[in-house]
């Protein structure tokens, strides 16, 4: 039996294997609290899915009768948000008939928006069934509608259907996905901030006049932050606004020979559609609009997934820093995007053939933890940039998360001694699409840890 067996094996059985003496020679780094400083508390419904508003033409899908994935997504959050959107909402149409015939998406549903999405059609039906499906997991939606080949009279109907149906459910309606992304395709080459937000305010004022009580999200950007800069300076306008909204993907798109597992261990990878440098410009549009912002959709690698990295406990690691690291500068959420096989989607599968849970699922596991709890600032020192630590408080309790994506094992050093029990997010290697696992292990009650090549543990002090 080789070594990587040896650990998956051990893996599966709860058994330690962050402990010293396993694998390689550990480096070392240490772990400061600032006791001065306090940070942003993440909020109970942080964690959040996104799927395409495509997949309502099958009102079977989001269904109080979907009991497998009513007990996955409820495996991730008792409290979570689904995000309904994706390029497919610039394509979906509304209406109060029932649908007749047979109904697309009966085996899988879209992948990404590059399936099919001509001619889908969201009804009342599907509404009614989303009521029931999110009644059933606890979690709330974030409802996404058709600017981009919409019209405001067929936006405005669905809005006030979906008000009615999804009652407290419902968060907020965002009116367009990425438009941003909408010139030389919906718009021509010309269309800026100021084009969007003219339409925005045209839909929003349809809206309102049918549904006075509906509240509003956006712009949900791909990435060109003047558009959520001028959103930000809109949204006062309107009280109705509760909430800034983008998306956020580490690499893309999928096929690209730049999208790997190396890069996807970066902190900031060169592909990311929004960089570090860039979380400034979110924290002043949050603090000019007074709202709080939310990641409505991102994933490892846009359009899809790439094979052999999304689907990887790479991708797993990456999902664990990645929910730590926003909620750090005080993102109230993130919504990672899936559904069907796409190769990115944290659940895979459909009613009719099953559901699955990929690499990523555990990832989101394990930020999920952390939920309700507030994070202090700290300093890591002596490590490199693949691996991450983050100090969190809840209830008198301090624990540690750290994630470790390189390939070799590291020793930190804490600020004071561990307890006997400790969590763990582990698998055979980086690229394994199978064996990864979160749970409970033992570990020595010490000041100093090792924490094993490509694993992330979670620690009380």
């Amino acid at each position: 039996m080789n070594r990587r067996d040896f650990l998956a094996r051990l893996a599966a059985a709860g058994v330690a294997t962050s402990l010293p003496g396993y694998g390689q020679k550990a480096t070392k780094a240490t772990l400061k609290i600032d006791e001065g400083r306090i940070g942003a508390t993440i909020p109970s419904d942080f964690t959040g899915l996104s799927y395409e508003s495509a997949q309502l033409a099958n009102p079977a899908f989001f269904s109080s009768a979907n009991k497998q994935l009513i007990e996955l997504f409820r495996g991730l959050s008792p409290s979570g948000n689904l995000r309904l959107g994706g390029g497919s909402s610039e394509f979906t149409t509304y209406s109060d008939a029932d649908p007749i015939g047979p109904l697309p998406f009966e085996v899988f549903g879209p992948d990404t928006s590059k399936t099919v999405k001509h001619g889908t059609v969201t009804t009342a039906l599907a509404l009614r069934n989303l009521r029931g499906f999110l009644d059933a997991t606890g979690w709330s939606c974030l409802y996404g509608l058709n600017l981009g080949q919409g019209t405001m009279t067929n936006a405005a109907a669905e809005a006030a259907a979906a008000y009615r149906i999804l009652g407290p459910r419902l968060v907020a309606f965002q009116i367009g996905n990425e438009p941003d992304s909408f010139r030389n395709r919906y718009r021509p080459a010309s269309y800026g901030p100021a084009d969007y937000l003219k339409e925005w305010n045209e839909f929003h004022d349809a809206i309102i006049a049918i549904t006075p009580e509906a509240k509003f999200a956006g712009p949900d950007i791909s990435n060109k932050l003047a558009y959520l800069t001028s959103f930000a300076e809109e949204a006062p306008k309107h009280k109705d606004v509760i909430l800034l909204t983008g998306h956020y993907y580490a690499m893309g798109p999928a096929g690209s020979p730049g999208a790997t597992l190396d890069q996807l261990a970066e902190t900031d990878p060169k592909q990311a559609t929004m960089h570090e440098r860039n979380l400034p410009e979110i924290a002043a549009a949050i603090k000019t609009s007074g709202l709080p912002f939310r990641m409505s959709e991102g994933n490892s690698c846009w359009n899809g997934g790439q094979p052999g990295v999304s689907d990887t406990l790479a991708s797993a690691l990456w999902c664990a820093d990645m929910m730590l690291r926003f909620a750090a500068p005080g993102w109230c959420g993130v919504n990672l995007h899936g559904g069907g096989n796409g190769f990115y989607t944290p659940i895979a599968g459909a009613p009719s053939t099953g559901f699955t849970r990929r690499p990523e699922y555990f990832g989101m596991q394990f930020g999920q933890r952390f939920a309700g709890a507030t994070l202090l600032a700290s300093t890591l020192t002596g490590a490199e940039s693949k691996l991450t630590a983050y100090v969190l408080e809840q209830h008198g309790r301090r624990r540690v998360a750290i994630i470790n994506k390189d390939k070799a094992p590291i020793s930190v050093e804490l600020p004071s001694r561990v307890g006997a029990n400790a969590m763990r997010l582990s698998g055979p290697g980086l690229e394994s699409t199978v064996g990864t696992v979160f749970g409970e292990v033992r570990v020595a009650r010490s000041r100093e840890v090792v924490v094993e090549a490509h694993s992330a543990m979670i620690y009380e002090l």
